[in-house]
């Protein structure tokens, strides 16, 4: 059970915390949450 445990965790901090925060090159160097918040306020 510790292995899945691990797992888990591991996958919550890439997919939860890491790739909402990490700047992509492709959407100017912003964050993910940064990218949405500027499209919502343009529009």
């Amino acid at each position: 059970m510790r292995r899945e445990q691990a797992k888990q965790a591991i996958f919550e901090y890439i997919e939860v915390f890491y790739n909402r925060k990490r700047r992509y090159s492709a959407i100017g160097y912003l964050s993910p949450f940064q990218f949405e918040e500027k499209h919502w306020k343009a529009a």
